[in-house]
């Protein structure tokens, strides 16, 4: 299944780019894919997810054609 997955802020910018186009197996969440695009890397707990525009959960399961974007939390003061 194709997946498009978005990078915003430092994660854009550690990555070199704000957006992939990538095919998974069915039957991955939002926590594998992140796992999967980021090397084995745990997702941070503070981590916001939308899925087609929608905040979701780690645990949401993903559909052929979703669009997945990672935000890091924004501070401010």
């Amino acid at each position: 299944m194709a997946i498009t997955v978005k990078y915003f802020a430092v994660l854009r910018e550690r990555f070199g780019k704000s957006e992939d186009s990538l095919n998974f197996e069915d039957g991955i969440t939002v926590a594998d894919l992140w796992e999967k695009t980021m090397n084995g890397e745990d997702m941070p707990k503070d981590l916001m997810v939308a899925v087609n525009m929608e905040y979701t959960k780690s645990n949401t399961l993903l559909k052929d054609g979703d669009e997945v974007a990672f935000f890091p939390t924004v501070t401010g003061g």
